[in-house]
C-alpha cells in the first residue's frame, strides 16, 4: 500500500501479517472444535478463573468517522474473570491502524502544484499519512451456554466502556519538511478523544481438551470525542465540534484459559 507517492511503513505491513494469520486460525479452529469434541463425552460444568485473550478488528467507519478514514485494523488484548454462573468482565486496549486518509484539506497550504512539499533544501519531498489511535477500557458480559459438551460455551454479549483516541500520522521519512516539525505538526494530526461504548456479540468456545479456544462475532463501536487541537493551520479554525465517531466490524480472537480444579489448583487449558 503506497500513500502520497510513499510506502507504508514496514510495521504497518506487520500488522496486516499479523491480522491474517489470526484470521486463518480462527478458520482452522472453527473447523475443527468439532473433531476435539468427539472424544468428549460427558458435559463439564461451568469453569472459573482468568481468560487472557489476543484479538483482532476489521472496522468500517460511520458517521463522523467515515468522514475522516476508511476501513481499519485493530489489534489487542483482553484480560477477563469468569465465573461459575458465565459472567465475565476485564479491561481490554486495542491499537487502531489504517492507511486511508480522507481530509482532502490536510496540509493544503504547504503543498506545491505537484500536490508535494519542498524541504528546507528546496527538494519535492513525498511523505505518508496514516490513521492511528487506541481504545482503552473495560467489558463486562456473559456467556449463554448452548454448547452440548461445555457449560462454558455459547453466545456472549459483551459491553465495553473507556477511552478512544485517534490522529492523523504524517509521515516525514527524511525529517527536512519545516512544516511538519515538533509543535508544527500538531496543527494537522487532527488529534481527536473521548468516551465510547462497545457492544460486542460473539460465539465463544473453549474446548474440553483445553487445545482450542476461541471467540469470533460482530461489533459495534460509538465514540463521543472532540477534536482537541487549539487551531488547524490548513483550514485556519480551531477543532472543538462535538463528533460521533462509530466503527462496525468483524472481531475474533484466540483465548489462553486458566481455570481452577475443584481441588483449587490452577491449570491452563
Amino acid at each position: 500500500m503506497t500513500t502520497n507517492g510513499l510506502t507504508s511503513p514496514p510495521y504497518y505491513q506487520m500488522m496486516r501479517k499479523i491480522l491474517a494469520f489470526s484470521i486463518t486460525l480462527l478458520i482452522a479452529g472453527t473447523a475443527g472444535y468439532c473433531q476435539s469434541d468427539l472424544f468428549d463425552n460427558a458435559k463439564l460444568p461451568p469453569r472459573n478463573g482468568w481468560i487472557f485473550s489476543v484479538n483482532g478488528n476489521y472496522d468500517m467507519p460511520a458517521g463522523n468517522m467515515a468522514k475522516r478514514f476508511g476501513n481499519n485494523f485493530r489489534i489487542g488484548g483482553e484480560i477477563f474473570y469468569k465465573t461459575k454462573s458465565n459472567w465475565i468482565f476485564g479491561p481490554k486496549f486495542d491499537f487502531i491502524t489504517g492507511g486511508k486518509i480522507k481530509e482532502d484539506s490536510l496540509l493544503i497550504n504547504v503543498k506545491d502544484a505537484n500536490n508535494t512539499i519542498i524541504n528546507i533544501d528546496g527538494e519535492r519531498i513525498g511523505y505518508g499519512t496514516f490513521e492511528r489511535g487506541y481504545m482503552a477500557g473495560v467489558q463486562a458480559g456473559k456467556i449463554f451456554n448452548i454448547g452440548k459438551k461445555s457449560s462454558d460455551n455459547g453466545i456472549a454479549v459483551l459491553t465495553s466502556v473507556g477511552f478512544m483516541q485517534h490522529k492523523i500520522n504524517i509521515f516525514d521519512r527524511t525529517s527536512t519538511i519545516v512544516q511538519l516539525k515538533k509543535e508544527n505538526k500538531k496543527g494537522y494530526d487532527r488529534l481527536t478523544n473521548g468516551l465510547y461504548i462497545e457492544e460486542y456479540i460473539c460465539y465463544n468456545y473453549f474446548a474440553n481438551n483445553g487445545l482450542i479456544n476461541f471467540h469470533i462475532g460482530l461489533d459495534f463501536t460509538l465514540g463521543i470525542t472532540k477534536g482537541r487541537r487549539d487551531y488547524l493551520y490548513d483550514v485556519m479554525r480551531t477543532d472543538d465540534k462535538q463528533r460521533f465517531d462509530i466503527l462496525f466490524g468483524i472481531r475474533g480472537g484466540w483465548y489462553l484459559p486458566i481455570f481452577k480444579r475443584k481441588s483449587e489448583e490452577f491449570f491452563f487449558e
